[in-house]
């Protein structure tokens, strides 16, 4: 199977750090060039010198997404460094809220749904406007599981996930016509620093054992694997989809986070009580 990555050109959100940064080093061994961007200029500079290739092949430039003007300049950097965009991997995202609904903050709901799904709107916005330009591509969004599965306690971020998901079946059936594919991964437990207080939880981690039928956690590059699949050559066929990457977790229920959140909520707290 070839994936006719070579020499063609990727911008890759959120490259600083976790998936964002394995998918860039992915794409970089297989011949690919790729501009990262996210909010952390020392991040970014210390992946791209951890990457490798040089100048030539690894560029980065510091990008809020939630501000268009920012991912719209962010591209045409891209465009002028390249001169043509064949692909984008969407990884950056977040969650600012946590806890009860009947307690959410309203500002940290606001932010979430800000850099999910405003700064999702932002980045297909621009890039998908290059893809047409140069003929077609491919754009992969990084979803979540919790898209699909409740994730209780988790505020916005699984609702904000659902609208990426959605998004990416709007784009995918627009942009077809122009060749553009769009396709969306639902991540389940991947092992990065962001899930360093769940592995080290025995609750938490005993909770995701028993909800997922492959017996260890996901690694970066489980996901940067169906990434490079699904930008390349050999998915030209594929568009529209969101596919679990989870170990099957999706097939049971989300995690039970009682352990580390009824500390700070209380039992009747959890369960929505002021």
């Amino acid at each position: 199977m070839q994936l006719g990555l070579d020499d063609r050109t990727y911008l890759v959100t959120g490259g600083g750090s976790g998936i964002g940064r394995g998918v860039a080093a992915a794409l970089v061994d297989s011949g690919a060039a790729v501009l990262l961007v996210g909010r952390d200029e020392a991040r970014l500079a210390a992946a791209a010198t951890e990457i490798g290739g040089g100048p030539d092949r690894v560029r980065y430039r510091s990008t809020d997404i939630t501000d268009e003007q920012q991912v719209a300049a962010a591209v045409a950097e891209l465009i002028g460094w390249r001169g043509r965009l064949h692909g984008v991997a969407h990884c950056a995202g977040g969650s600012q809220t946590i806890g009860p609904v009947t307690q959410i903050d309203a500002a940290a709901w606001a932010g979430t749904v800000e850099l999910n799904l405003t700064g999702t709107v932002y980045v297909l916005k621009h890039s998908a406007a290059e893809l047409v330009r140069g003929g077609g591509g491919a754009l992969v969004a990084i979803s979540s599981i919790a898209a699909s599965n409740t994730h209780r306690w988790f505020g916005a971020y699984g609702p904000t996930k659902a609208g990426v998901d959605h998004l990416v079946m709007l784009a995918a059936d627009e942009l077809g016509a122009s060749r553009v594919r769009v396709n969306g991964i639902r991540p389940g437990l991947i092992r990065t620093e962001l899930v360093t207080a769940v592995l080290d939880s025995p609750e938490l981690s005993a909770d995701y054992r028993v909800n997922t039928p492959l017996p260890r956690p996901g690694e970066v590059t489980d996901v940067a694997n169906l990434t490079l699949f699904l930008l390349s050559d050999a998915a030209e066929w594929i568009t529209g989809q969101i596919i679990n990457v989870d170990g099957g977790q999706s097939l049971r229920r989300g995690p039970d986070f009682t352990a580390m959140l009824e500390p700070a909520f209380g039992a009747d707290g959890l369960r929505g009580v002021l």
